[in-house]
């Protein structure tokens, strides 16, 4: 069972396994993880596990969240990535039994291609007393190749059925798939053993499937499902 690790200038203050779909963290009481500081906001950030993966999201907090030193709105928590909020840090420790085949890969609806969600500002280290510069530095989503592909007797696909890409086809070969926009609406089709699923992980709209918009659960896809996400119609289905 994935878990977190909270900690502060090198001492463990506590762990917490992921045993809910949605585990909060801020300074106030209501939260599931409280952190009482003044430099944590009141409702900070959230992170959503989903079938053995966990996406993290700052809910517009007042200073921000990092992981491994980056800061993030929207991120898909790998093994022992490192969450910092002010002072504490928090490790994520995913399921030993899911890590090996975990991978992740962001695609842009509009053309099936990579998408590198732009730049993310990082501060450089200067001598003690000295105002650090900040300079911009790429940040693409993280994509692997999974060692999964394997164990399935037929890989997922989607068909692109409307606009400029219409009867491009993408293999959903990787544990993880993101489609979508950033900052419009994202979703993320999981693969686990004979089953593909989709759920949604940002945007105001939720995709829909065959016409009807799905909710916070996660959505089993069936053999020639229609799929919408930011104006963009595939065809999911099976191939041999």
């Amino acid at each position: 069972m994935p878990k977190l690790i909270l900690s502060m200038d090198g001492l463990v203050l506590k762990e917490i396994a992921l045993t809910k779909e949605r585990t909060s963290i801020g300074r106030k009481p209501v939260n599931d993880i409280q952190i009482d500081n003044l430099s944590i906001s009141g409702q900070h950030a959230v992170i959503t596990h989903i079938l053995g993966d966990a996406f993290l999201e700052d809910i517009n907090s007042t200073n921000g969240t990092y992981v491994n030193g980056q800061p993030v709105k929207k991120h898909v928590l790998h093994n022992n990535d490192v969450i910092e909020l002010g002072k504490y840090r928090i490790k994520y420790l995913s399921d030993a039994s899911t890590q090996s085949v975990s991978a992740t890969e962001l695609i842009d609806t509009a053309t099936l291609k990579p998408f590198d969600i732009g730049t993310v500002e990082a501060v450089e280290p200067l001598p003690s007393g000295t105002q650090a510069a900040r300079t911009t530095v790429p940040s693409p989503i993280r994509a692997e190749t999974s060692s999964i592909g394997h164990l399935l007797e037929h890989v997922g696909v989607i068909q692109v059925l409307n606009g400029v890409n219409a009867g491009q086809e993408l293999e959903l070969s990787k544990s993880v798939t993101t489609l979508g926009k950033p900052g419009h609406q994202v979703a993320v089709i999981m693969r686990r053993e004979q089953s593909y699923f989709i759920t949604h992980v940002e945007g105001r709209v939720y995709p829909s499937i065959n016409g009807e918009q799905i909710d916070t659960d996660a959505r089993k896809l069936n053999d020639y499902d229609i799929i919408e996400i930011a104006g963009v119609k595939m065809k999911f289905f099976l191939r041999s």
